[in-house]
């Protein structure tokens, strides 16, 4: 063991390149999350057609998660996996931005999703292999991830308005390959615990919950207007008259009070249950009301400022979901459940996002499109709120595994 970690006498030192790994890593994701749609947009490709490739993601990840996971534990060298990937996704990235049909677009941004959709939990399991038997913490190198989304997208819009639309492959490329190069300049090591796989039989018992799949389908209510913002909020700049760079501080701005918010929620937010459901209720309004602003913003100043509200909303509310996930199962299910809501609020919702955003989009226009939004999550908030009542009504306690059918 002492062979492998003999970084360790000084951690901080040799461990830098880890961080600047998470920096780019999350660039990456960053340039391709804010400004994608609108190199799409620039080609030819209307706002279906964006939200139904935007949308596939998810449903590459389904393969690709336990693919990769396989790998890994194959190999127990979770290094060399991430390397793979890296390099996989710069050449299907390099593919993406030089196909001209719409069927070889599809074809290769479904070999890019499979590159890139597992890669932050991979390299989450990299900075836990890394860090373990030492100091370190991994809020630190998350930091890195989180500083490196902020600048890059900021930076990026910058660039792209200097070069044009073309800026965007080329900014994916050499982030990608500043990735590479932090990976290999990283001390050898092989991973040394293996988490555990979740069982199908879990995943069962978590849906026999009724109150947790109500508490998910009101979430997926108000995470599907959440998913749609973020697909084609760029697009709604671009078409106000936005440059690049507004375009990127408002993904800038989103991101910039996240952690602030995360630290406050971690250190004041009562455990109790019905605590809980009334602030998720109440963060479900904020939703409400961030989408009503948007739906009547009419220049891209204004919705810069609106995206200052996505600290608070989309924050708050994923934060408060997954302590009401451990709250509403049984301690034994609760990894399983914690699978069910990530995919359900992030996989799910944005699948229908995608194609419903789009149409809405493309046929009624933005203002629509945001409305519908307010509505959704009304109806998912109204749902929040009745659970609150039930349950500080009735009480509640989830069932011990042992006593379920």
């Amino acid at each position: 063991m002492a062979r492998l970690r003999n970084y360790t006498e000084n951690p901080s030192d040799s461990l830098l390149p880890l961080g600047l790994l998470n920096f780019f890593i999350y660039g990456t994701m960053v340039i391709f999350a804010a400004f994608f749609q609108l190199y799409l947009l620039d080609v030819g490709m209307d706002k279906l057609e964006i939200g139904s490739l935007m949308a596939i993601a998810p449903l590459v990840s389904l393969i690709a998660h336990p693919f990769w996971r396989y790998l890994s534990d194959r190999t127990q060298n979770i290094r060399i996996i991430l390397l793979i990937m890296l390099t996989g996704l710069l050449i299907a990235g390099h593919m993406v931005f030089k196909v001209d049909t719409y069927n070889m677009l599809y074809f290769t941004m479904i070999l890019l999703y499979f590159f890139q959709s597992p890669l932050l939990s991979q390299s989450n399991s990299l900075i836990l292999g890394y860090i373990e038997g030492t100091d370190l913490k991994f809020n630190t190198y998350r930091l890195w991830g989180s500083l490196g989304w902020t600048l890059l997208a900021l930076g990026s819009g910058a660039v792209i308005d200097q070069v044009g639309h073309n800026g965007i492959s080329l900014l994916f490329s050499v982030t990608l390959m500043l990735a590479i190069g932090s990976s290999l300049l990283l001390p050898s090591i092989r991973k040394t615990t293996n988490t555990p796989w979740i069982r199908t039989h879990e995943i069962t018992r978590v849906l026999q919950n009724k109150y947790f799949i109500a508490f998910i389908v009101f979430g997926v209510l108000v995470s599907i207007p959440n998913a749609i913002n973020t697909i084609f909020m760029p697009i709604f700049m671009n078409d106000l008259g936005s440059t690049r760079l507004e375009v990127g501080g408002a993904v800038f701005l989103s991101t910039l009070f996240e952690a602030g918010t995360f630290t406050l929620l971690h250190r004041y937010l009562k455990r109790r249950i019905t605590y809980l459901m009334a602030c998720i209720t109440i963060v479900s309004i904020l939703f409400a009301l961030r989408w009503q602003l948007m739906s009547v913003a009419s220049t891209p100043l204004q919705i810069i400022f609106i995206q200052v509200l996505h600290a608070v909303t989309f924050g708050g509310f994923f934060y408060v979901g997954t302590r009401l996930t451990a709250l509403l199962l049984p301690r034994p299910l609760r990894s399983s459940g914690q699978a069910v809501y990530a995919f359900a609020l992030s996989g799910l919702a944005f699948i229908l996002a995608g194609f419903l955003g789009g149409w809405l989009f493309q046929s009624f226009g933005a203002v629509i499109m945001y409305r519908f939004g307010v509505t959704f999550t009304m109806f998912g908030a109204a749902g929040f709120a009745a659970m609150w009542y039930r349950i500080y009504k009735a009480g509640y306690s989830p069932i011990p595994l042992s006593e379920e059918p």
